[in-house]
């Protein structure tokens, strides 16, 4: 089969690798039907998970149909649709049998793409595959389930869940990529008084209106600092969430959150921060980080499947599974190209 390999830092290709085969009694295979890149896979391609060997498989969103399964496996078989997703779960350990999937202790947690072969690929492997997918329902296309693979969840859990977004909060979201725009359309169903959302493109501002940002701000031309003040009265956002992953903006949530509010960190940060204790000790700030766990899965694909949000905004491009190469060049330029999430798609037929 063929798959995108990383090769170390700047490098990567589409090539041909050896089929993935069953490996313990818990696994199974997946033929990839749809998958996507996330930003960070970027993050992989500059260095800044070094944990990453060159050779391997990147990707770890997937929808797709079951090829084969191990004998231990229970809840899927062989030509069952469903999505793979970027947490995997023992399901016995401490943390799993907390929910906390991405600390799982037993063999899981973010290792698809990361520690072992991941999804950009024709077929992946999938370990535990009873509680690490998700069946597909109908009347869900494979685009929109996608969307429940990591950006949803990851999205709501550590942003919105972990801020404590509450009804009549004043949130803002500093990144208009595709997880902050998951941030901002969850943190709606929680009936905040207005989202802010802040980023330096145009065009990913343009984004967040269409996800449900009342207000937003181009840090380049304006202050955001500022308008979040007279926004909320001089008070602050009760609810900053970072969705880059760099210092700047991590430091501007911690400028833009009032005494006694909430940051929360979803940026994957490959530099370290400077976290000002010398004037945050004082205004009782809670500062969150966090990975996914994928615990709210299931309720994501219940409000896709009763149509109570829309998940079809997030593709901005497509590509056939062949197209790699190019999908990478259009989703790692996306202030130019606008894309949100590019969905690479195996042939109908």
């Amino acid at each position: 089969m063929h798959a995108l390999v990383y090769r170390g830092p700047g490098q990567r290709a589409w090539q041909e690798v050896p089929d993935p085969r069953l490996e313990a009694d818990t696994d199974a295979i997946v033929r990839v039907d749809a998958t996507t890149i996330c930003g960070t896979d970027l993050h992989i391609l500059k260095g800044d998970t070094p944990e990453v060997a060159p050779g391997r498989i990147l990707g770890h969103e997937a929808v797709g149909t079951v090829e084969a399964v191990g004998p231990a496996v229970r809840r899927v078989g062989v030509g069952d649709r469903v999505l793979v997703s970027c947490i995997t779960s023992c399901g016995t350990c401490r943390y799993c049998r907390q929910g906390r999937y991405g600390q799982c202790l037993g063999g899981g947690g973010w290792i698809l793409g990361h520690l072992i072969d991941g999804t950009q690929a024709e077929s992946v492997r999938v370990p535990f595959a009873d509680t690490s997918t998700y069946p597909a329902p109908s009347g869900v296309g494979d685009e929109a389930l996608l969307m429940v693979a990591d950006i949803l969840p990851t999205g709501y859990e550590v942003g919105v869940r972990n801020g404590c977004v509450q009804p009549g909060d004043s949130v803002v979201v500093v990144g208009a990529g595709p997880i902050g725009l998951s941030a901002i359309l969850s943190a709606k169903l929680y009936t905040p008084a207005r989202v802010i959302a802040v980023d330096v493109a145009d065009n990913r501002l343009e984004a967040a209106k269409r996800f449900g940002a009342d207000v937003t701000v181009n840090d380049g031309r304006e202050d955001a600092a500022a308008v979040v003040q007279e926004l909320t009265g001089g008070l602050g956002a009760d609810v900053a969430i970072e969705a880059v992953g760099v210092p700047d903006t991590f430091e501007l949530c911690t400028r833009l959150v009032r005494p006694g509010g909430h940051v929360a960190n979803v940026g994957v940060h490959g530099r370290p921060a400077t976290l000002h204790l010398e004037t945050l000790w004082i205004r009782d700030v809670t500062i969150t980080t966090g990975l996914v766990d994928t615990s709210s899965t299931p309720m994501f694909i219940e409000l896709l499947s009763g149509h109570a949000i829309d998940a079809a905004p997030f593709v901005t491009h497509h590509f056939g599974l062949d197209e790699f190469e190019l999908a990478y060049d259009i989703f790692s330029d996306a202030a130019d190209t606008g894309a949100l999430k590019v969905v690479l798609a195996r042939a109908r037929g």
